[in-house]
């Protein structure tokens, strides 16, 4: 749908490394993510795969990453939405837990964790969101309690994305509550930690091979070698971060946007109805036409803002507009993609159904739409 030789965003190597993903995609997940989404979880064997492959932590330095920039985990983005391997969790691993580590954590903690997570050994997770507390992160309750050289962490945790599959979890905790957001740390928990369990699978509407879990810590103790970072600065990292978390899910949008574009107007032409292909009524044309126009408009921005983030220049007010103008209208988009295909939109195999659930979340996670507001406002 989209052609790439008109987008100045990308440099050859970013392309190779596309043409490298489109290969992975196309034979080890597609031919298979419908099994994981009855099963509700992608195989750990499928992350060791894209370990080997160089596809995990793509725009960190070697011997951490791909050695690449966030150009080369935009193209990562693109294709999976291109795939509509919604259950692949590789985002929230490569591109919001690992430069966490990577961002705040000495050397040696950089060296014990970013080598196996980039070769898919470590899977990679952060507990942010609590049952009493989402977008509203300086309400978080769990708490972490210096005793000696260890934290004491005790809490709850939920829709934690890679829940299930993850072996290293960052976990954000009080270590100062009275302090309320002056007192939060990052905490790095491994699996197999001593009161560290995982709660049941959660059940969601849409993506569904994604391991969404909640995560529950009982006197955990764990090293104070464990927190990236100075303690108390744990809110401050968030916020500096969440920039490229929010950009993450805008690319995802604007690339499901013109796959399913594409999808539609192909199905379009080979549907008959009243003698004719569904795509010669006006009604279609015209529906059609008006996505193309929007989905290229949101193109333009969501190329700009991954080449002012390539640059380290994309500010928290721009990047929440991104998200929320993505969002909204893969949302809405979605909706009347399906709408198109008719009774055969409602089913499974044509894929709109399917995308058009899994996208709803898309206003919700890393911000909801009304934070994505605030921020914005603030600026004005």
């Amino acid at each position: 749908m989209q052609d790439l030789t008109q987008r100045s965003v990308y440099r050859e190597d970013h392309e190779h490394f596309r043409e490298q993903a489109r290969r992975f995609f196309e034979r080890e997940v597609e031919p298979f993510h419908a099994q994981w989404e009855k099963d509700g979880i992608v195989p750990k064997e499928v992350w060791r795969k894209a370990g080997r492959e160089g596809l995990l932590n793509p725009m960190l330095p070697e011997p951490y990453g791909g050695g690449g920039d966030f150009g080369h985990a935009a193209v990562l983005l693109e294709e999976i939405a291109r795939s509509g391997a919604s259950g692949l969790g590789f985002p929230l691993h490569s591109d919001i837990a690992a430069p966490y580590v990577f961002a705040y954590g000495n050397q040696e903690q950089k060296d014990r964790w970013l080598p196996k997570m980039a070769a898919g050994e470590l899977i990679g997770a952060i507990a942010m969101t609590e049952p009493g507390a989402g977008s509203d992160l300086k309400s978080v309750r769990t708490t972490a309690i210096r005793d000696g050289d260890d934290y004491v962490i005790n809490g709850s945790k939920t829709f934690i994305t890679n829940g299930i599959n993850s072996e290293i979890v960052i976990v954000v905790a009080k270590t100062a509550p009275d302090l309320g957001a002056k007192g939060v740390s990052l905490i790095v928990v491994e699996e197999g930690t001593p009161g560290f369990s995982k709660g049941r699978k959660l059940d969601k509407i849409g993506l569904w091979a994604q391991d969404t879990s909640e995560l529950f810590f009982d006197n955990v103790r764990v090293p104070v070698a464990n927190r990236l970072g100075e303690e108390n600065l744990g809110f401050k990292y968030l916020m500096h971060e969440l920039a490229q978390e929010r950009l993450v899910v805008a690319v995802r949008a604007a690339a499901s946007i013109e796959t399913f574009l594409q999808k539609t107007i192909d199905y379009t032409r080979e549907r008959k109805a009243f003698g004719q292909s569904v795509f010669e009524f006006q009604n279609t044309r015209f529906k059609l036409a008006e996505a193309k126009a929007q989905a290229t408009m949101l193109r333009v921005f969501v190329d700009d803002c991954i080449a002012l983030h390539m640059q380290r220049k994309l500010s928290p007010e721009r990047a929440a507009m991104v998200k929320l103008n993505a969002t909204a209208l893969q949302n809405r988009l979605l909706d009347e993609f399906l709408q198109l295909h008719g009774g055969y939109g409602y089913m499974t195999e044509y894929q709109v159904g399917r995308a058009w659930a899994d996208a709803r979340v898309g206003r919700i996670y890393g911000g909801s739409d009304e934070i994505m507001k605030e921020i914005i406002a603030r600026a004005l």
